[in-house]
Protein backbone atom coordinates (compact mmCIF):
# COMPACT_ATOMS: atom_id res chain seq x y z
CA UNK A 1 0.00 0.00 0.00
CA UNK A 2 0.98 3.19 -0.28
CA UNK A 3 1.65 6.04 2.01
CA UNK A 4 -0.61 8.64 3.17
CA UNK A 5 -0.45 11.76 1.18
CA UNK A 6 -1.06 15.10 3.26
CA UNK A 7 -0.18 18.97 1.99
CA UNK A 8 0.49 16.71 -1.20
CA UNK A 9 3.70 14.88 0.10
CA UNK A 10 4.05 11.62 1.63
CA UNK A 11 2.74 11.12 5.25
CA UNK A 12 5.53 10.42 7.96
CA UNK A 13 4.52 9.31 11.45
CA UNK A 14 5.04 12.35 13.04
CA UNK A 15 2.27 13.96 10.08
CA UNK A 16 0.18 11.22 10.67
CA UNK A 17 -0.05 11.72 14.59
CA UNK A 18 -0.39 15.47 14.33
CA UNK A 19 -3.34 14.89 11.95
CA UNK A 20 -5.02 12.55 14.26
CA UNK A 21 -5.01 15.36 17.04
CA UNK A 22 -5.85 17.71 14.67
CA UNK A 23 -9.33 15.48 14.01
CA UNK A 24 -10.01 15.69 17.81
CA UNK A 25 -9.00 18.93 18.14
CA UNK A 26 -11.41 20.57 16.13
CA UNK A 27 -14.44 18.11 17.12
CA UNK A 28 -16.34 19.99 19.60
CA UNK A 29 -17.23 16.30 21.59
CA UNK A 30 -16.66 12.99 20.70
CA UNK A 31 -19.66 12.20 18.58
CA UNK A 32 -18.36 15.06 16.15
CA UNK A 33 -14.97 13.57 15.34
CA UNK A 34 -14.16 12.30 11.89
CA UNK A 35 -13.43 8.71 13.55
CA UNK A 36 -13.47 7.47 9.94
CA UNK A 37 -10.84 9.49 8.88
CA UNK A 38 -8.81 8.89 12.44
CA UNK A 39 -8.93 4.75 11.75
CA UNK A 40 -7.81 5.26 8.46
CA UNK A 41 -4.88 7.59 9.59
CA UNK A 42 -4.32 4.79 12.50
CA UNK A 43 -4.42 2.16 9.47
CA UNK A 44 -1.48 4.33 7.70
CA UNK A 45 0.52 5.03 10.73
CA UNK A 46 0.42 1.16 11.91
CA UNK A 47 1.92 0.53 8.37
CA UNK A 48 4.88 2.54 8.95
CA UNK A 49 5.62 2.17 12.18
CA UNK A 50 4.19 -0.94 13.76
CA UNK A 51 3.41 -1.44 17.14
CA UNK A 52 0.77 -2.88 19.33
CA UNK A 53 0.00 0.79 21.00
CA UNK A 54 -1.02 2.50 17.62
CA UNK A 55 -2.78 -0.85 16.84
CA UNK A 56 -4.98 -0.33 20.76
CA UNK A 57 -5.49 3.13 19.66
CA UNK A 58 -6.71 2.16 16.42
CA UNK A 59 -8.94 -0.22 18.14
CA UNK A 60 -11.00 2.94 20.42
CA UNK A 61 -11.38 4.24 17.35
CA UNK A 62 -13.10 1.32 15.56
CA UNK A 63 -15.30 1.39 18.64
CA UNK A 64 -15.92 4.81 18.41
CA UNK A 65 -16.84 4.26 14.22
CA UNK A 66 -18.52 0.93 14.67
CA UNK A 67 -19.62 0.05 18.13
CA UNK A 68 -17.72 -1.62 20.81
CA UNK A 69 -17.42 -5.33 19.67
CA UNK A 70 -15.29 -3.89 16.22
CA UNK A 71 -13.12 -2.44 18.82
CA UNK A 72 -13.01 -5.52 21.63
CA UNK A 73 -12.11 -7.72 18.70
CA UNK A 74 -8.98 -6.06 17.90
CA UNK A 75 -8.24 -5.48 21.78
CA UNK A 76 -8.70 -9.08 22.16
CA UNK A 77 -5.77 -9.96 19.33
CA UNK A 78 -3.32 -7.61 21.72
CA UNK A 79 -3.60 -9.02 25.35
CA UNK A 80 -1.11 -11.65 24.33
CA UNK A 81 1.46 -8.86 23.52
CA UNK A 82 4.05 -8.83 24.94
CA UNK A 83 5.13 -5.00 24.76
CA UNK A 84 1.47 -4.28 26.62
CA UNK A 85 1.30 -6.91 29.55
CA UNK A 86 1.95 -3.98 32.12
CA UNK A 87 0.07 -1.39 30.05
CA UNK A 88 -2.68 -0.39 31.98
CA UNK A 89 -4.37 0.75 29.02
CA UNK A 90 -5.21 -1.87 27.66
CA UNK A 91 -7.10 -3.60 30.36
CA UNK A 92 -8.51 0.05 30.85
CA UNK A 93 -9.69 -0.05 27.23
CA UNK A 94 -11.01 -3.48 27.50
CA UNK A 95 -12.99 -2.69 30.39
CA UNK A 96 -14.68 0.26 29.19
CA UNK A 97 -15.61 -1.76 26.18
CA UNK A 98 -17.11 -4.44 28.09
CA UNK A 99 -18.67 -1.96 30.39
CA UNK A 100 -20.28 -0.58 27.37
CA UNK A 101 -21.40 -4.32 26.05
CA UNK A 102 -23.25 -4.58 29.65
CA UNK A 103 -20.25 -7.64 30.74
CA UNK A 104 -20.40 -5.75 33.64
CA UNK A 105 -18.03 -8.72 35.57
CA UNK A 106 -15.20 -8.92 33.03
CA UNK A 107 -15.14 -4.88 33.05
CA UNK A 108 -14.94 -4.39 36.34
CA UNK A 109 -11.91 -7.32 36.40
CA UNK A 110 -10.49 -4.99 33.86
CA UNK A 111 -10.64 -2.02 35.63
CA UNK A 112 -9.34 -3.44 38.85
CA UNK A 113 -6.19 -4.72 36.78
CA UNK A 114 -5.66 -1.32 35.17
CA UNK A 115 -5.75 0.39 38.83
CA UNK A 116 -3.17 -2.20 39.42
CA UNK A 117 -1.14 -1.45 36.80
CA UNK A 118 -0.95 2.10 36.70
CA UNK A 119 1.62 4.15 38.72
CA UNK A 120 -0.84 7.64 39.02
CA UNK A 121 -2.91 7.65 41.92
CA UNK A 122 -5.02 9.51 40.03
CA UNK A 123 -5.85 7.60 37.80
CA UNK A 124 -5.78 4.60 40.20
CA UNK A 125 -8.33 6.06 41.90
CA UNK A 126 -10.45 6.89 38.51
CA UNK A 127 -9.93 3.21 37.60
CA UNK A 128 -11.07 2.03 40.47
CA UNK A 129 -14.27 4.24 40.63
CA UNK A 130 -15.20 3.03 37.26
CA UNK A 131 -14.83 -0.88 38.66
CA UNK A 132 -16.86 0.25 41.63
CA UNK A 133 -19.45 1.26 39.25
CA UNK A 134 -19.76 -1.94 37.35
CA UNK A 135 -23.54 -3.65 38.59
CA UNK A 136 -25.35 -5.19 36.43
CA UNK A 137 -27.94 -2.95 34.72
Amino acid sequence: MSQARILGRAAGPYLLQASVAACHASARTPEETDWATIVGLYGKLAELTPSPIVELNRAVALAMLFGPEAGLELVDTLTSEPALKTYHLLPSVRGDLLQKLGRFDEARAEFERAAALTQNERERKLLLNRAAACVRG
